[in-house]
């Protein structure tokens, strides 16, 4: 319902602006301007679905090989302790506990490519186990996955780093700490509230001590990362994804080796299934996209943005903030579009201003909501998304307050 409303809002917001500008401005060309930019972003949604078909069909191919070898039974046993208590209603020992494992791993390490392979395998997987008599309302199970998904949790933000020194920052790794911490909170923040839906039990002492090891985890990440100059931070993120990546690879084809699994059937079987998920996708992809876009063409989130910031001037906070708030607005609508803002400040204002830093932190402390919800819901038929969107917007938010907040700590305006 939440989600229905936002999509009409994106609209009608469009359209108001849109006479807004007509009256007040002259400017009769801003309608064709705004369907213009709908027809254009419907082809790049399709675009953006086949050029999913490739990276699903090969990751696919290869969990299912996975599958098949069991090795994606011996991870779901590894965090079935943790899994069990925050996904209650999946059976314990089942596979999706793996995969949804590898999925935030390569999440946590950017690997955009191979994560949302994985993220939709789990949520076929999970839509199978989905409990509701009418299978288009999402599961409680579901809708903690797409949250987890959605707070963007970030160990080394490789893209960020580099655009920052490709726009001549003097330290392009400044602001690895300050988005690993923010998306921490994020993340933290995502679980509380689903808890809050869901009834999960946080204070149970397995669950307490997981978060306590995964806080340990980060801080150890921190502890050796934040010594490494930007160029050793670069070339060793880039070899820990590489060798990560091929080394699942291998690992699951040996598996099928000694299992004795034919593993290019198996391949072939799971690649499949990429396609078809592809296909699912597009109604959903079109839907959110073509909305953002109106709602950013007509010029309403212009007004938006100067709204904001008559209300931040309201309550004292700095103007410092504002030039950084469109990266944020952005991030959970359009990638491209947040990523094109924060370059945008980091041009305007220079990478090492603060709201440069900001922008880029914004960039990274969120993650693409309302893609995540049309991608992952999409591809199986999930249309009644229930709590989802709430707790996802909540994940976005304390991101986006916690970043401000570790900004001041870190970057102080001068």
């Amino acid at each position: 319902m939440i989600l229905n409303a936002i999509w009409l809002l994106f609209f009608f917001g469009a359209f108001i602006a849109c006479i807004v500008q007509w009256l007040a401005l002259g400017n009769s060309g801003i309608f064709n301007s705004t369907i213009l930019a709908a027809f254009d972003m419907s082809k790049t949604a399709f675009e953006i679905a086949l050029g999913l078909t490739g990276v699903l069909s090969l990751w696919l191919g290869i969990l299912k090989i996975g599958e098949k070898a069991g090795a994606i039974q011996i991870l779901a046993k590894l965090v079935q302790p943790l899994f069990t208590r925050l996904f209650p209603e999946i059976p314990k020992g089942h596979p999706v506990f793996g995969t949804m494992l590898m999925n935030i791993s390569a999440n946590m390490l950017g690997l955009d490519n191979a994560a949302t392979p994985m993220g939709l395998k789990a949520m076929k997987q999970l839509q199978e186990l989905n409990p509701n008599t009418d299978k288009t309302v999402a599961s409680d199970s579901q809708i903690l996955f797409l949250v987890l998904n959605a707070s963007g949790l970030t160990l080394i933000p490789v893209s960020i780093m580099t655009y920052r020194a490709q726009l001549g920052a003097a330290n392009p790794s400044d602001i690895f700490l300050p988005i690993l911490l923010s998306t921490f909170f994020s993340t933290l923040a995502g679980i509380i509230a689903i808890s809050f839906f869901q009834k999960i039990k946080i204070k149970d002492p397995v669950t307490l001590a997981w978060i306590a090891g995964l806080s340990a985890l980060v801080i150890a990440t921190l502890a050796y990362f934040s010594r490494l100059t930007a160029e050793a931070l670069g070339t060793t993120s880039l070899f820990v994804s590489g060798i990560i990546l091929f080394g699942v690879i291998i690992i699951f084809l040996g598996l099928a080796i000694y299992k004795k699994i034919r593993a290019y059937e198996a391949f072939v079987e799971g690649a499949k299934e990429g396609f078809q998920t592809a296909v699912m996708v597009i109604p959903y992809l079109v839907a959110i996209l073509v909305g953002v876009a109106v709602f950013r063409a007509s010029g309403a989130m212009d007004l938006l943005m100067n709204g904001i910031s008559h209300l931040l001037g309201f309550f004292g906070i700095g103007n410092d903030v504002v030039p950084a708030l469109p990266t944020a607005l952005m991030k959970p609508l359009s990638g491209s579009g947040s990523r094109g803002m924060m370059i945008d400040a980091m041009k305007t204002l220079g990478p090492d201003s603060f709201a440069g830093r900001l922008s880029c932190m914004f960039q990274g402390a969120a993650d693409t909501t309302f893609y995540i919800i049309a991608v992952y819901f999409g591809s199986v038929g999930v249309r009644k998304t229930r709590h989802a969107v709430t707790c996802a917007l909540i994940a976005d938010l304390v991101g986006i307050i916690a970043a401000i907040s570790i900004a001041y700590i870190f970057f102080p305006p001068i």
